[in-house]
């Protein structure tokens, strides 16, 4: 079975500009989030998938020092970007979209996505349209089908820019019917948790948490820290600002 996870990234975050190579500990968010994302046992490739923007011309660099399987394509048309991006394979089972924003994902979540998706046989998996894992664990599993629907079907620049909603929205989790699909929930609300980076009190956060711990912790580990601390200086921020900023636009 052919699973592929494409992490999508650039350079150009207006809230945290390059915050993908922002260091910890001198070693980047990106390679922390590829490590992790490494240890996952059911995907067969990870891609980045970054623009064809020059500003992103040093992310390709870095692919390239790193050892990291890299593409390009548009800038702002992302889910064009993935489909000319799994062009160069062939019988592809599922894609796994990620963010390098999320530098603590989790492979053991992954892998779950990956297992429901393929032991229902739905098309759409992911625990974050109906989220109780923290924002900075998301994960989205399709397979490459609906991909194809989407790519072409979709018409809004927002789910063009966020690559999934023409699926999640055409599905039976939003009333739809062109596509079925699951949520994968943990058995506690963390969905108030941000372990994820878009803005600079995010990245001192995670960089506190990773000093604490480490880099190879479980989610839960990094979550109950926060819960803990109580009143962490990142918690207030809005989830998917991005995607919000987006449907204004359209």
């Amino acid at each position: 079975m052919k699973i592929i996870a494409i992490t999508q990234a650039r350079m150009g975050s207006t809230r945290l500009p390059g915050k993908v190579l922002k260091e910890i500990n001198g070693i980047s968010l990106l390679k922390i989030h590829f490590d992790r994302v490494s240890k996952s046992k059911l995907i067969s490739s990870h891609i980045l998938a970054t623009s064809n923007n020059t500003s992103d011309d040093i992310l390709v660099d870095y692919a390239k020092q790193n050892q990291i399987t890299c593409f390009r394509g548009d800038e702002n048309n992302v889910l064009e970007r993935f489909i000319e991006c799994l062009n160069n394979y062939k019988n592809i089972d599922f894609v796994v979209r990620l963010t390098a924003d999320c530098p603590l994902i989790d492979p053991i979540v992954i892998d779950e996505c990956i297992k429901l998706i393929i032991e229902t046989k739905v098309d759409y998996v992911s625990n974050c349209i109906e989220p109780t894992f923290p924002d900075g664990i998301d994960v989205e599993v399709f397979n490459y089908k609906s991909l194809l629907i989407a790519s072409e079907n979709a018409k809004l620049n927002s789910e063009k820019e966020h690559v999934t909603p023409y699926i999640w929205k055409n599905s039976n989790l939003k009333g739809g019917s062109i596509f079925s699909a699951l949520t994968l929930k943990n058995n506690i609300d963390y969905s108030y948790i941000r372990l994820t980076v878009d803005e600079p009190n995010d990245l001192i956060v995670v960089n506190e948490l990773i000093n604490k711990f480490g880099l190879h912790q479980p989610w839960l580990i990094y979550a109950n820290e926060i819960i803990k601390n109580g009143n962490v200086i990142n918690q207030s921020i809005a989830r998917n600002e991005g995607y919000q900023k987006s449907i204004k636009k359209d």
